[in-house]
Parts: C-alpha cells; structure tokens; sequence
C-alpha cells in the first residue's frame, strides 16, 4: 500500500496537484475526483478533507459546485498568481545568467514587530540571501515575484527594492558563500538526486508509461521539486561550488516532467 512520507504532506500535495493538473481543469475540481487523485498518492479522505479546509481558510482554494452540481473546489485568484509567478522557477529551462542582485531593504516599526518576522520568513521563503540586517539580497529577476508576494500580504509598505550590482570588497563568489547557505542548499539537491534519481533510471528502461503510474511518480517528484527553486534562489554558475549538484537535480526533474507529466493528465483527467 501506498503511504505519504514525511517529504510529502497532504496539503502541499494538493497544492502540487493544482499546479500539475487542476488550474488546467474546465471548472472546479469535484471533491470526490480530488478523494481519488490524491489516494494515488497516499493520501486518505480524511486527510484531503481536512487539508482543503485549511487551504481554504488560508484564501488559496474556494468552494464552488461544478455543473453537475457536486461540491467542488477551484483556485483563487491570488492562488493563481502564485503558481504563475512560480512556474518561472519550477519549469525553468535555461540556466541563469548573471542580470544583477536585487536588494530587499525593510524597516519595520517596534509595534508592529510581528511583521517583521513574517517579512522576513517570506523573503527567506522566496530565495533571499542576507547581505545585512535589515538588507536581503536575490538575483535580479526575482523582483517581480516578490513583490507580487509582498503586495498580497500587505507588507510592501515596509519594504524598498533597489537593483544592485557588487563591486566588492571580497569575490562576488565569497561573498554569495556568506548571503547563503550553500551546504544548505547541496544537502536539498543531493536528497532529491537520492529519492527521484533511481524513478528516472527505472522509467528510462520501459517502453511503456501507464497513466496512473506516471501521475504518482510525477507529482511526488514535483511535490519534491518545487520548493527547490526557492530554497536554491538559481545563482549563476560561475559564483557555485564545482561539483554543485544543481544541474544533476535539475536534468533529473526536466526529463521525469518530460517522460510523465502528459501521460499523468490522462489519469488526472485533464
């Protein structure tokens, strides 16, 4: 029997399902479809249930009927903008290149210091290195997926963006060592090369791609995935490490989403 691991909770599996396959659907998705697609996946009723209920709550996911009548659930607005502000990054085809930093400088006041936390998970949460306090430091074309970010959470006021270049003291490679944690981030591509790697291996050596099994081994491997992108913000090669396993991790994704992805909507019905 098929079970969920701790890399795969239920609720960022059906935000990874929406980002596949559901925002392509012709209406809502019916909540029994969402029951079965997600049992593929290990994933019970109850916990489907519960988790849409939270992604609810949070403004991601709105209750309609479909034509038929049945209750089901559609993306947001909002929910929408932050998968198409991803897809930038999650099907990604090109490396990339150096276009300059972009600097996050916020000031928050003592009162509203909550805020400052949340600005600065968010920011961390989009890519974000740290060049100083208060001063957070990206690749230049994250700019407008973080102020999308920033706007929907009402936190802009707090914050300037400049764009930048660095013109020293120390190696830009240096100083990028510093603003992130390259160890990090090699430890999170190495643990997806481990678990989707030997997936690739095995489907490379079938002739044949059964629906049901391609959608289960895509959406895990993109539920891995996808977070990827934002932890590792895609710095240009030259300021990496030499056996940087990005580009392996990166490979492997590209050619499961091109092996699985298509046959995986003939499952998922779209």
């Amino acid at each position: 029997m098929i079970t969920v691991s701790d890399q795969h909770a239920p609720r960022s599996l059906i935000v990874t399902f929406y980002g596949a396959y559901g925002r392509f659907a012709t209406g809502p998705v019916p909540v029994a479809e969402l029951i079965r697609l997600l049992a593929a996946v290990g994933v019970d009723a109850p916990s489907v249930r519960s988790s849409v209920s939270r992604l609810k709550r949070r403004g991601l996911l709105v209750p309609e009927r479909t034509a038929a009548g049945a209750a089901g659930y559609a993306l947001s607005p909002d929910a929408r903008q932050l998968l198409e502000d991803g897809d930038r990054r999650v099907y990604a085809t090109t490396s990339p290149e150096d276009e300059g930093w972009v600097l996050a400088v916020f000031s928050v006041p003592e009162s509203e210091r909550q805020k400052r936390h949340l600005l600065r998970s968010r920011l961390a949460g989009l890519g974000f290195g740290t060049a100083a306090p208060g001063v957070w430091i990206a690749p230049a074309r994250l700019y407008e997926e973080s102020r999308h970010t920033l706007q929907r959470l009402a936190l802009d006021p707090y914050v300037d963006f400049f764009h930048a270049a660095h013109l020293g003291f120390a190696p830009t490679a240096q100083a990028v060592a510093r603003w992130w944690d390259l160890d990090a981030i090699a430890e999170r591509h190495n643990a997806f090369l481990d678990r989707h790697a030997p997936v690739l291996q095995a489907w490379e050596a079938r002739e044949d791609t059964p629906p049901e099994e391609a959608y289960r081994d895509y959406l895990l491997a993109l539920d891995s995935w996808r977070h990827l992108p934002y932890t590792d913000p895609g710095l240009p090669v030259e300021l990496l490490p030499e056996d940087w396993p990005g580009a392996r991790s990166t490979e492997v994704f590209r050619a499961l989403h091109e092996r699985l992805r298509d046959a995986g909507a003939v499952f998922a019905g779209v």
